[in-house]
């Protein structure tokens, strides 16, 4: 099936990416999150475009990647075949948006293991003679958004956590951020809130209009939905119409092979 995306959700450990997932997917919250080990799955489905004539619906495929660095090495089977990334931090934990830069490194690098495990932390090494002054920067950051034209979107989480009085919200977000340099939109939200996400709120908007960007990417690069406009029949490529019989019989799943990457499950082993 073509009208899928699949999107990774990443960040450091604990700042709320399972809760973020479940309520994006179920439009409720989520009391009692469990530590994810390796990936967690979650589907949304999607009206692209929605009210206009190009309006179909869409699977939005949540990989929810567990932080902990003990996994580091085994991440990297969840990094191909992507179509958008969320980038997610604790806005009561300001090292946990420093290090989302080193997140997307770590997805332009996914063939690179051990590039800095050396580290306790995601964080890359200290700056070697070859390579640039700030350690964040270790590849270029406009040139992986160039080239692979990757639609990101940042996600602030436990808004609600925030004590206005020690520190106020205009005080959290830094000038130059992740989401600056990105060029990405940026949603706070409490994840404990169904209303954070309501239909027609800001956020729900900007989320909305991020998956819509995701899917336009993923058609401009070859992939087009299976949905001419809206109301139309899908198209049966088993049963070639009459005005077709010229044109050789095609599984309906031909494509499936060179438009899709198959994520291989880990086993139990690599996880330890």
């Amino acid at each position: 099936m073509n009208n899928r995306v699949r999107i990774v959700v990443v960040g450091d450990s604990g700042v709320g990416k399972t809760c973020l997932t479940h309520l994006i997917a179920h439009n409720e919250s989520l009391t009692r999150p469990g530590w994810t080990v390796g990936c967690n799955i979650q589907v949304k489905i999607h009206e692209f475009k929605e009210g206009t004539a190009r309006q179909c619906p869409y699977f939005i495929e949540l990989f929810d990647i567990g932080g902990s660095l003990s996994h580091k090495n085994t991440r990297s089977v969840f990094y191909s075949g992507i179509h958008g990334v969320i980038l997610v931090h604790d806005l009561t934990n300001g090292k946990s948006q420093e290090q989302l830069l080193d997140w997307l490194y770590e997805i332009v690098n996914k063939d690179g293991k051990d590039t800095y495990k050396c580290r306790c932390t995601s964080l890359p090494p200290s700056p070697q003679p070859n390579y640039p002054s700030d350690a964040h920067m270790r590849f270029d950051l406009e040139e992986f958004l160039g080239s692979t034209q990757i639609p990101i979107l940042v996600m602030g989480t436990k808004l609600d956590l925030i004590d206005e009085k020690r520190q106020p919200k205009t005080a959290v977000k830094k000038a130059g951020g992740i989401a600056d340099k990105c060029g990405a939109e940026e949603i706070w939200l409490n994840c404990r809130n169904t209303r954070s996400l309501a239909a027609g709120t800001t956020d729900a908007v900007k989320l909305s209009r991020f998956l819509d960007c995701v899917i336009e990417k993923r058609e401009s690069n070859g992939v087009p939905s299976t949905h001419h406009v809206m109301g139309t029949n899908i198209i049966d490529r088993r049963r070639p119409t009459s005005s077709q019989s010229t044109i050789p019989e095609i599984p309906l799943y031909a494509a499936k092979a060179t438009t899709d990457t198959i994520v291989p499950l880990l086993e139990t082993s690599d996880l330890k």
